[in-house]
């Protein structure tokens, strides 16, 4: 099995939007059609902080991070905030989500990004023993507002 990642192309937008299903099935969250359409227009728009990685075994898309880079208070470089990770149910302890943290991780240094973070559920046992493998839970509690 050779995995292989790499930015997102226009032509991944079906797969990609398969994958995106099974992700908001995983979270039972539903996301209206135009969220969908405009985060996949984002991903190519150079005015855009959004950037997409996918994971492809074999010649297949399997899995893709969606991630953002943003200015903070308390450094002098950017954030790079990984917002969605998914990897295929068929992929999956395959290294397909190692491979993309790992290329989340190069891509940070390579461009001299201050620092990578994300959210997980905590019920998102396989997500946290890969998340685990990296860095241990700084402690802090998310609280969110949704207007």
């Amino acid at each position: 099995m050779t995995v292989t990642i790499r930015a997102a192309r226009p032509e991944d937008e079906a797969r990609w939007r398969e994958l995106w299903k099974d992700y908001l099935a995983f979270y039972e969250v539903t996301v209206d059609g135009d969220i969908t359409d405009s985060t996949w227009r984002r991903v190519f728009d150079p005015a855009s902080a959004i950037f997409m990685r996918v994971a492809e075994v074999d010649g297949e898309v399997m899995g893709f991070t969606l991630s953002l880079t943003h200015e903070g208070t308390w450094i002098r470089g950017k954030d790079c905030y990984l917002e969605d990770l998914f990897v295929h149910p068929g992929a999956r302890g395959k290294g397909v989500g190692r491979a993309l943290m790992d290329d989340l991780i190069l891509l940070c240094k390579q461009y001299g990004w201050s620092r990578l973070y994300w959210h997980t559920n905590e019920q998102n046992k396989t997500a946290r023993a890969l998340y685990d493998s990296y860095v241990e839970s700084d402690g802090h509690i998310r609280y969110r507002i949704s207007f």
